[in-house]
């Protein structure tokens, strides 16, 4: 259990935030600060464009897969699109996961012991 200066240490330290791009080599990108900053308003933005069009693709991919005479270069082109907004909006999730656990570390804790089994359980 967290003592009440170990929270406190941690409400002050400098969050460390996912960027919704990659660096060189496919590594993930991150940015220290409270959030303000023009990194971090820039990658909400670019948050905001990657699932967006993430919620387009799902329509278009939808009336593609509704269409009989779609080809089979269109499926993996379709396929291909998606495998990257997926990834995209994967690391979207894991940004914003992370900064709420950051934001609410009790919150990760709680969820532990829910699903921590009974020691009297067989």
């Amino acid at each position: 259990m967290r003592t009440t200066s170990e929270h406190a240490d941690r409400a002050e330290a400098p969050a460390m935030r996912l960027l919704p791009w990659t660096g060189e080599g496919g590594k993930p990108c991150y940015v220290l600060g409270d959030g303000t900053g023009y990194v971090s308003r820039t990658a909400d933005n670019v948050e905001c464009v990657q699932l967006g069009m993430a919620d387009e693709l799902l329509g278009h991919a939808a009336d593609l897969l509704a269409d009989g005479e779609v080809t089979g270069p269109q499926i993996r082109f379709l396929a291909g699109r998606l495998t990257e907004s997926l990834g995209q909006v994967l690391r979207v999730a894991q940004s914003r996961g992370s900064r709420l656990d950051a934001a609410l570390p009790d919150r990760f804790e709680e969820r532990a012991a829910e699903h921590e089994p009974d020691a009297d359980a067989p």
